[in-house]
């Protein structure tokens, strides 16, 4: 089968397409025949080393994506060859023609979710439920600044916070993207280029803040976050790029808390509870993954290109 590989960290160009053997699955396994992969910035994270979880050389990235059964493992009770499935991590990467899953890694994709749309549920569906429920703990009637609204979890954030009652504000760098945020259901939306948008967020709410504050490049926004964040508010860092001057007092004197997060660190009743929101959510129609461009999988260089400098816009898929 076809397949990315990363034999050396570094940039986009290290990931070639190379044949590799297809092996079968064994025990709770899985093999799952990769209809559509989603590309997430944490991909292109672990792509270079430096991240905390960097996988072993070489291997196929990749944790996201949505396909069809092909074979099962001997000890596997929870799908069966022929569902339609989405993955939430992999055992082989699932930049591939197929991906060896354990059945834990797997969830039924609903027959109104096309495989495209399957491949952005995970990451940017988990990650935003668990920065709004499990970490902020929102509640209805609060409001929300999600920064990068045009993203794939920026969008699904907004998606999550209207169904829950919440008051959406958004903030994007581009026409497009602010139109995809408020076709989501943004309330409003802010251009995050303009060194004010802070402080107009702030007279937009009446100079009252933001309740939470879902931060997806906390290096950029983090010391002016404060601008606009209630009394009392949380802030959820979801994203970072670097490091940040930061000034402790501002979270002193608003009594703020500061929550870090990642999806790596969620136990098995946090993620548990992700995919049950998750298909409820797709099921009833309220969560549509947006797809914003695909990519065939020998372009997977040129789609980590695009998610860390275009203005995003919705999720990046690759189509083996």
């Amino acid at each position: 089968m076809k397949a990315i590989v990363v034999r050396e960290f570094g940039p986009p160009e290290v990931m070639q397409v190379e044949d590799v053997e297809l092996v079968g699955p064994t025990g709770t396994q899985v093999l799952v025949k990769i209809e559509a992969a989603g590309v997430n910035p944490v991909d292109t994270y672990l792509r270079t080393g430096i991240h905390a979880h960097a996988p072993n050389l070489p291997y196929t990235p990749g944790k996201d994506a949505a396909g069809v059964v092909e074979k099962v493992g001997d000890g596997v009770t929870r799908v069966a060859v022929g569902d339609r499935v989405y993955t939430a991590g992999s055992i082989s990467g699932t930049y591939a023609e197929y991906s060896i899953c354990d059945e834990s890694h797997l969830a039924r994709l609903p027959d109104n979710v096309s495989f495209e749309e399957g491949a952005g549920v995970w990451t940017p569906y988990a990650t935003s439920y668990r920065a709004l429920f499990q970490k902020a703990e929102v509640n209805a009637g609060e409001t929300v600044l999600i920064h990068g609204a045009s993203g794939g979890v920026g969008l699904a954030a907004v998606q999550w916070a209207k169904n829950a009652g919440l008051r959406a504000i958004g903030t994007a760098s581009s026409e497009e993207g602010k139109q995809a945020a408020l076709d989501n259901g943004a309330d409003a939306v802010f251009d995050h280029t303009d060194e004010d948008h802070f402080s107009a967020i702030h007279d937009y709410t009446d100079r009252k803040g933001v309740d939470v504050i879902i931060e997806m490049l906390a290096n950029v926004n983090l010391e002016r976050d404060f601008e606009c964040l209630s009394m009392f508010g949380r802030i959820v860092v979801v994203g970072n790029r670097g490091s940040v001057e930061f000034t402790p007092r501002q979270a002193m004197t608003k009594d703020a808390t500061i929550y870090g997060m990642s999806l790596f660190n969620a136990g098995k009743e946090k993620l548990d509870a992700a995919h049950k929101a998750i298909g409820f959510g797709l099921s009833q129609g309220f969560l549509k993954p947006p797809v914003g461009r695909s990519f065939p999988l020998a372009e997977a260089a040129a789609s980590h290109h695009e998610i860390i400098n275009s203005k995003a816009n919705g999720k990046i898929v690759l189509i083996p």
